[in-house]
């Protein structure tokens, strides 16, 4: 699914026109990226919950050429699935 047809999905079962729900789910993701960026922790329970894991640097191969190179460390955006979810994914969408 793609953002379009997520902000379609979600204008079809409520009252709110497309360019409202566009809006709110740009809101709702400029302001876990911004959470994110502080390095808080987002959740969204039953949902799941986003954080940033921090990955340590690292010795890496070039492909091609097999030579050695070293991999900076970073941080990285993660997402946990909240225990609804899991289930959702398991049972294929169908509810109990």
């Amino acid at each position: 699914m793609t953002k379009a047809e997520l902000i379609e999905e979600i204008a079809g079962k409520t009252e709110l026109s497309r360019r409202d729900v566009t809006q709110i789910v740009d809101h709702l993701l400029e302001a876990i990226k911004a959470a994110l960026a502080k390095g808080d922790k987002v959740q969204l329970i039953p949902f799941g919950s986003f954080e940033v894991r921090k990955r340590k640097a690292r010795e890496g191969r070039n492909p091609k050429t097999g030579e050695k190179l070293m991999i900076a460390a970073r941080n990285v955006p993660a997402f946990h699935p909240g225990k609804d979810l899991r289930d959702a994914v398991q049972r294929g969408g169908k509810k109990k």
